[in-house]
Parts: C-alpha cells; structure tokens; sequence
C-alpha cells in the first residue's frame, strides 16, 4: 500500500493518474491567475480594478470565467492609437478649410463671400485684389491693402416670434428719417 492515496485509491497506476490530474488542473488554475493579471494590465487602467480581477480569478476557474464575461473588450493601446487617430482626422479636417456658416450652419470654405445656403455675407472681399478679408483684419494680408474702417460693422438682425427677420434700421436711415425706404 503507498504512502499517499488519492481519494482511497490503493491501484499506483490510477492514483498517480489521479495525482497528475490534480498537478495538471493546480499548474491551469494558477496560469489562468496570472494571464488574468496580465490581461487586466492590458485593457483595465485602474490599478483597483486589475488587483479585484485578480483576486477574483483566485476562485478555481468561476473568477477567470466571469473576469472574461466583463473585462473591456479592446486594449488600452488601441483605444489610445483609436483616440489619436481621431485627433489626426480632425486636424486634418481642420487643414481643409472648410467651416460652418454662423447663420445656417451649412459648410463653407473659408474664401467664400457669401453662404451658398442662405446667402449671408459672410466676408467683404479687398478693394485691390478681390480675395476675402476677415473682418477683425486691418490689412489685406494678400496684397498689404490697408482696409479701410468707414464701412460700420453690420448690425445682427432681430428675429420675430415666427422666424421671419427684420434687419434692424442703421443710424441716419430712411427710418430715422421718417421717410418710406424703397422696396424692390
């Protein structure tokens, strides 16, 4: 009779069958610990949560199981090469030219005059060379035209309650005046 019998078992054969069983299961169980650590310092940045899944996954093969049921499904690395490919993207975007118009948001380039939607004047072109100044400009930074400050800045028109706009009347108007604007 041997010294050390698995479950009662007396025949050598089945008992060290038994006993390399139980070393095999013992060598997965502890291998599974650690590719749950591993694997939780790849996709989980709370250093908390990774101990949690680890200690978890110390329950025979249940902690493993439910640790892969909830983990993260993507890599730190790749959300952060995901996050940094957005960021290129909309530099890249950003380089194109293309803006929103304040009016209407419908998307213009930034040499437009007017808004091909609505129609607003979005820039006053230069009086030398034609291409579109910003209005907070004090030269054209094109042609070194200084522009000039006699044309006021538009005033924001007033919207009434059914979103039809009224232009608000400048000073010195036909409505300070007191005389009848023409209409076309």
């Amino acid at each position: 009779m041997t010294a050390f019998a698995v479950f009662g078992i007396s025949n050598r054969s089945v008992n060290l069958a038994i006993t390399l069983l139980i070393v095999f299961l013992v060598v997965i169980w502890l291998a599974l610990v650690y590719w749950t650590y591993a694997d939780g310092r790849r996709r989980i940045a709370d250093p908390w949560l990774i101990g949690c899944a680890t200690v978890a996954s110390l329950f025979p093969f249940v902690g493993t199981i439910i640790y892969t049921i909830v983990r993260p499904p993507e890599y730190l690395d790749d959300v952060r090469e995901r996050d940094l490919e957005m960021q290129a993207a909309e530099a890249r975007l950003a380089q194109l030219g293309y803006q929103l118009c304040p009016h209407c948001d419908y998307e213009v380039e930034k040499d437009f005059l007017r808004c091909p939607s609505c129609m607003r004047k979005l820039k006053d072109p230069c009086v030398a060379c034609g291409r579109p100044l910003d209005p907070t400009w004090k030269i054209c930074p094109f042609c070194e035209t200084e522009v000039s400050a006699a044309a006021p800045a538009p005033r924001r028109a007033r919207r009434r309650r059914d979103g039809v706009t009224e232009p608000q009347p400048a000073a010195g108007t036909a409505a300070d005046t007191g005389t009848q604007p023409l209409t076309s």
